[in-house]
C-alpha cells in the first residue's frame, strides 16, 4: 500500500503529535480518568478519537468547503465549543471531595461519549485539521477517496492509544487523592488547565 500512498507514514508522525500533545480533550481525559478510573473514560476516548475520524472522512467528500465558505458558521462554533468547554472546566474545578471511588457515579455529573463526541462537531479547529489533513496527505488521483478512508481509519488508529496514554496517567495518580485537599487541589488544577487551554485556543486562533 505505501506504494501508492507515500504520504502515509509523515501523516501517520502528524496524526501522533497532533493527538499526544496536550489539549482539552486530553485533559478530560486525564481529569476523568484520574477520579473516575480507567475504565470510565473509555467512552471518552473512543467517542473523541471515532468523532474526528469521521469528521476527516467527511471533510475529504467535501462537506468541509461549506466551512470554509461561510465564516460566520465557523465563528459560531467556536463560541460554542469555548462555552461548552469553559462550562465543564467550571464543573470540574467545583467537583465534590468529600469522596474518591471509581465505582461511583452518583449525581455527579461528568463528560460522556457523547459530550466527547460532540465537541469533537463544534470545534472549528478540529475541522481545519482535518482540512488541512486531506489537502496535505491525499492523494488527487484516481485513489483520492480510497487514501481518505485510509487516512480517516490510520487516524482513528492513532489516536486512539494516545488518548489511551493520557488516561493510564490519569489512573496513575489516583492513588494521590485519597484526601480531601487533594482531590481539591487536583480538581482546580484540571479546570484551570482546561480552562487555560481553551482560551489560549481564541487568543492565537
Amino acid at each position: 500500500m505505501l506504494s501508492t500512498f507515500p504520504t502515509l507514514l509523515p501523516f501517520m508522525l502528524f496524526a501522533f503529535v497532533a493527538s499526544i500533545t496536550p489539549g482539552p480533550t486530553n485533559i478530560l481525559v486525564l481529569s476523568n480518568s484520574a477520579r473516575y478510573g480507567f475504565k470510565a473514560t473509555l467512552p471518552i476516548i473512543f467517542g473523541a478519537c471515532a468523532s474526528a475520524a469521521v469528521i476527516v472522512l467527511l471533510v475529504g467528500y467535501g462537506l468541509g468547503e461549506s466551512l470554509k465558505q461561510i465564516p460566520l458558521l465557523q465563528y459560531a462554533m467556536q463560541w460554542l465549543g469555548v462555552t461548552w468547554l469553559s462550562y465543564l472546566a467550571w464543573q470540574i474545578y467545583h467537583s465534590a471531595t468529600d469522596t474518591f471511588d471509581s465505582d461511583v457515579s452518583g449525581n455527579q455529573r461528568r463528560p460522556r461519549l457523547l459530550t466527547a463526541a460532540g465537541l469533537q462537531w463544534i470545534n472549528p479547529k478540529t475541522w481545519m485539521m482535518a482540512m488541512a489533513v486531506v489537502s496535505v496527505f491525499a492523494d488527487n488521483g484516481a485513489d483520492r477517496f480510497d487514501h481518505i478512508v485510509y487516512l480517516s481509519f490510520a487516524f482513528f488508529v492513532i489516536a486512539l492509544p494516545c488518548m489511551t496514554a493520557w488516561a493510564v496517567l490519569g489512573s496513575s495518580v489516583n492513588q494521590w487523592l485519597r484526601s480531601t485537599k487533594a482531590l481539591g487541589n487536583f480538581n482546580r488544577s484540571m479546570g484551570l488547565l482546561l480552562a487555560g487551554s481553551t482560551w489560549l485556543s481564541v487568543w492565537v486562533g
